[in-house]
Formats: C-alpha cells, structure tokens, sequence
C-alpha cells in the first residue's frame, strides 16, 4: 500500500500525454493496435505513433459517428481500434453508434477522450462534458476507467490493449502533477489505497485524486485519519474496497469531475445501499453545465477544489 509520505509530486504533464506514451507503447506490443482520430492527432499526443506507425493511423475528420463505425468494423476484423476525440465527441455526439455499433454486440473498441470535465478550461460549455461517465456506465458490457495522473494513464492505455471488450478511458488536457510511482501495477477493475485510515473514506477520480492528496494532507494535520482510495476503474467498480472502507470508517466522499449524478459518487452509493449504508458526502458539479475560464479556477468555483474535499470530509465525520 502507497502512503501520504510516498505520494509527492515528482513532475507534471497532461493525462493526454500519458495517453501518447502508453498507446505508443501499446502500439509497440501489439501490431493489430489502430489508432483512429476525429481531426485531433495533435490534440491527442499521438505523433510518436503515427510517425512510428504510419499505417496503422486512420484520420476520419471531424466525423466522429463514422470514425466509431469504421472502428466497430475493425474491431470485427480482428483489430484494436482506439478512436480518439475530446470526450464530448467522444460521447454525446455518438452515443447512438456507441451503443448500437458498439456495446450491443461487444465490440472490442477502445474509445479515448480526452479534455473531459471542467478542465477543457477556455474551450468552454459547449466542448466540457460533464455526464459522460454515467453514460458510459449505463451501457452493459462497458468498461469505465478514469486514471488520475500521467503515469497511471499510460499504464491505463496498456491495460485496454489487453482487456477485450468496449473500454471508455477518460482524460484530461491540463498540465497535472505526477505522483503515482512509475511502477505501480494497473489492474482494471481494481482500486488502488494510497492511505490508511480510519476516520473517513475518500474516494476519488481522474484529476480529483491529487486534490483529495492534498486534502487528505490537511485532514491529517487536524488529527481526522483518512482512509484514501483511488477508484480509477469506475465500472466494474471494486466493491469490496469500497465497503470494507465505508465499514471501517463510517463516513465517505466521493470526488469526480463530474455531474454528481451518474458517476463515481453514484455508483458508490449504489454500492454501499445494498451492502453498508454509510453517510456520504459528493465533491462533483451540482447538476449544472460549465463555463469558460481557466482549469483549477473552474474546479474551485464548481466546488471541486482542495478546500471543498476537506469541507466535505469533515460534514461526513460530523453525520456519524
């Protein structure tokens, strides 16, 4: 198990960085990898692959229905194709070809957003998604997975190319802190503790793992002991670390980038109705769209920063 003390920052890149690395990587292990993209190579991080694997890049333009249909179609002929586009495209412009072309018969379809959440920052409302997790988690058979740092999305990336079936990965465009160890193993559908404790359970998500760090860093200084998780497989999600958490403590909070209803937070409570009612506390946008400003101001006005995790963690202890 990880700790605060081993948990500092040892640099910062983009998540989507962390995607060029691990598809590049990917791409080296398996011939059959197809990387596909809506207009956004650059966007995306992935000239390392395209210039090592030329044929095996498929630029669809800014057509993002037909790119899931094109990879739908690889994916039959014994591909992995991974498309990529920012996660709005990613999701609600093609939940229809997801679902139908995808989902429905279990293609193994790797589909890769990058600038979810807030962060998109200046881009504004109109390209930040906020609802994609919960409609990624509605579709049977889909798995969910939200890394939170660079080193944990190129591990991510490897791990997708390995697992057979439609994955939704989620990532982000801001610079981020590194502080996930290099060789921390990845395994889908299993949540890594970064802290031990017995006060409160946090769980969190994508870039929301860093501010709950730093959160957990606070807590502890005022004697409240935090039991630290990082959910970075959102479906399947691991039940059994989260109840045996939420048992131990008695109190939980969930952070995401992203609508309080629908995605981690959601899938947590769903979690713990049926096996350990708990008092929770949500960290997420309060069922509202964005704005444009820059990344970290838009995560403390929605609610999302530091100082709101440590609010919400002591509103939990309060309930108990």
């Amino acid at each position: 198990m990880l700790s605060l003390d081993k948990l500092q920052q040892t640099g910062k890149k983009a998540t989507r960085d962390g995607f060029g690395a691990g598809l590049k990587a990917a791409g080296d292990k398996h011939d059959n990898v197809i990387m596909l993209t809506a207009d956004l190579r650059g966007s995306m991080k992935s000239e390392d692959f395209i210039n090592t694997y030329p044929d095996r890049f498929i630029q669809c333009g800014i057509s993002e229905a037909n790119m899931m249909g094109v990879a739908a179609g690889l994916a039959t002929a014994g591909k992995i194709p991974m498309t990529t586009t920012f996660a709005n495209f990613s999701t609600g412009r093609v939940y229809d070809q997801i679902r139908q072309s995808i989902a429905y018969s279990d293609k193994n379809v790797k589909i890769c957003a990058s600038h979810a959440g807030l962060t998109l920052g200046e881009d504004g409302a109109t390209h930040q998604i906020l609802e994609d997790i919960g409609m990624m988690r509605m579709l049977p058979g889909m798995t969910v997975i939200n890394p939170c740092d660079y080193n944990q999305t190129k591990a991510a990336v490897q791990a997708i190319a390995e697992h057979h079936g439609p994955v939704y990965l989620r990532f982000g465009r801001p610079g981020w802190p590194i502080f996930i160890p290099e060789d921390q193993k990845f395994e889908i559908g299993k949540a890594l503790h970064l802290n031990e404790g017995s006060d409160v359970s946090i769980f969190a998500t994508g870039h929301l793992v860093w501010y709950a760090v730093e959160a957990a860093r606070e807590l502890e200084a005022e004697g409240i002991s935090v039991d630290l998780i990082n959910i970075h497989t959102i479906k399947p999600l691991d039940e059994a670390a989260v109840i045996a958490s939420a048992k131990k403590t008695g109190a939980v909070v969930s952070c995401e980038e992203h609508n309080k209803y629908g995605g981690l937070g959601s899938a947590i409570a769903e979690c713990l109705s049926k096996s350990a009612p708990t008092f929770q506390e949500f960290v997420a946008t309060d069922d509202t769209f964005g704005e444009s400003g820059k990344a970290t101001d838009l995560l403390d006005k929605y609610g999302l920063g530091i100082k709101d995790i440590v609010a919400a963690a002591k509103r939990a202890v309060a309930k108990k």
